[in-house]
């Protein structure tokens, strides 16, 4: 919802020129948007701290792109997630000025309407291994369109320690962990131990036979010693992006 539409609606109802009624169909149609196939949640960003978001899978390109044109036109931002190649391609010649990372499935056209606060803190994004990036990269782009300080550790796992001992002074400076982990996904817990703040962990499906596409990485982290960590699903970059907004801008 762009604010310019609400500041109007609000200037029109102050003024008594419409009734209580009408105004809230006003409201409730830029809340929403009816395109038949889907009800966008135009409205979402007002109600919570990551504006609706589309999930490319199941969906035609088709679908994708009208949904993603009637949200940009909307909201002046559209984010899509789980957005193959060929469907990238044929964002970004709907949207020349998207970005669309290969590696995160997932595209952003538009620039969300806040300012950077340097005061909020930031956000680690922390990969175990190189392997783990294709969620890491999901994270990421969403915390950087939502104009969060962002910072990445790619490939500090604990099979190589010492690559964490490096980092951890730039670590204890951000405000929130978010860490990604296969095999047996350790390095969470190692975390949760040396970092005092909130620590959001997620599986990834990398590894070999009884990984279990991440299901074994899930129950490490659910069983993890290191109390008060927070667990995602496998591979859900973006449900730990969500999480990381709403410990740091989920009391605004």
């Amino acid at each position: 919802m762009k604010k310019s539409s609400i500041d109007d609606l609000l200037a029109v109802l102050s003024k008594g020129d419409i009734s209580a009624v009408d105004a809230l169909g006003l409201l409730n149609s830029h809340l929403t948007s009816d395109l038949g196939f889907a009800r966008v949640d135009t409205g979402r960003g007002v109600t919570a701290v990551l504006p609706e978001v589309i999930l490319a899978e199941g969906k035609s390109p088709d679908e994708v792109v009208k949904i993603t044109e009637n949200l940009f036109s909307r909201t002046g931002l559209a984010i899509v997630s789980r957005a193959g190649e060929e469907l990238g391609r044929i964002l970004l010649d709907a949207f020349p000025e998207g970005r669309y990372s290969q590696r995160g499935r997932i595209f952003v056209a538009g620039e969300y309407m806040r300012s950077s606060d340097s005061a909020e803190g930031s956000v680690a994004v922390i990969s175990a291994g190189t392997s783990d990036l294709h969620a890491l990269e999901e994270a990421f782009t969403v915390l950087e369109a939502m104009k969060v300080d962002t910072r990445r550790f790619c490939d500090i796992g604990v099979a190589g320690v010492h690559r964490l001992a490096e980092v951890l002074p730039s670590l204890r400076e951000c405000s929130v962990c978010i860490v990604f982990a296969g095999m047996d996904a350790a390095l969470p817990t190692v975390i949760g131990g040396l970092y005092r703040g909130p620590v959001v962990a997620v599986p990834t499906s990398t590894g070999y036979g009884t990984a279990f596409g991440g299901v074994t990485a899930l129950l490490s982290m659910l069983n993890s010693c290191s109390p008060g960590i927070c667990v995602l699903n496998i591979d859900n970059g973006l449900g730990a992006a969500a999480a990381a907004l709403r410990i740091m801008r989920g009391t605004e």
